[in-house]
């Protein structure tokens, strides 16, 4: 990944997509804004007790660092689900589309926009039909298919062939600090068949998830092969990055933004 530190907030871009002249995108630290602790700077997050004007002008700051309208950004009421919206245009009258972690779309200078704060950004491209994709993936949607359910969608509504489709993994909780619980490993081994590179026990027993490869592995499956993982761990790197396991909750969220170029 790249590191873009210039006047504004401070983001990451992938490497494989950085270079695509029709589209633009961004995975915003939380460096750059204006929020008080313990949302500082560039919360993006408006439930988690944060002012609304400083998360209005977090937001305004993450669009022009891109050169993105605002006001025809589209974003998702995220639940931990495994579903996808096909996205036209904003919505009239309320902020996000429906509820849902995944968003998929071919139109022009519509902003795709979701916010974390440990869970897994899946960002996809369709060089080929001209197409993007952008996805949320905690544990929950992770077993649940969220990184092969967008590509389906991707599939179904503009013929895209996964073999063509560029994924990043952006930064999440990495597979040394997300501990779990034997429900969470028993559901990601009925998901996968297994365990195998995506769990691991300390050396007391106790179980860590690897979401990164989790979802990989599904991306995988879906028939995707070019595939690039940030490698940035959240709960690692609470300078940069919200991390709610990290921060015991108290926390902001940060921005992942994607768009074709008009």
């Amino acid at each position: 990944m790249r590191r873009i530190n210039g006047s504004g907030p401070v983001y990451y871009q992938f490497e494989s997509l950085a270079g695509h002249n029709t589209l633009t995108h961004g995975i915003f630290t939380r460096l750059g804004g204006v929020s008080a602790a313990p949302w500082s700077s560039l919360n993006l997050g408006g439930t988690v007790g944060d002012n609304p004007h400083a998360v209005n002008e977090n937001l305004q700051r993450a669009y022009h660092a891109l050169d993105l309208d605002p006001a025809r950004a589209c974003t998702v009421w995220q639940v931990h689900s495994a579903d996808t919206v096909l996205v036209h245009a904003r919505a009239d009258n309320r902020r996000w589309l429906a509820r849902a972690d995944g968003m998929i779309t071919n139109q022009r200078g519509v902003p795709l926009s979701m916010r974390f704060a440990d869970c897994t950004p899946i960002v996809l491209y369709d060089p080929d039909h001209d197409a993007i994709g952008l996805a949320h993936a905690g544990w929950r949607g992770t077993v649940q298919n969220m990184a092969g359910r967008i590509v389906q969608a991707m599939q179904a509504a503009f013929g895209t062939q996964p073999e063509a489709l560029l994924a990043g993994i952006g930064p999440a909780i990495g597979p040394d600090r997300y501990q779990v619980g034997p429900e969470v490993v028993e559901a990601t081994a009925e998901a996968f068949g297994g365990t195998d590179g995506l769990v691991h026990r300390a050396s007391d027993g106790s179980a860590y998830l690897d979401l990164w490869a989790a979802n990989r592995t599904a991306l995988e499956r879906a028939g995707v092969r070019q595939i690039e993982i940030a490698g940035i761990c959240t709960a690692s790197h609470t300078d940069e990055f919200f991390s709610h396991r990290a921060e015991r909750g108290k926390t902001g969220r940060f921005g992942v933004m994607i768009a074709l170029r008009e």
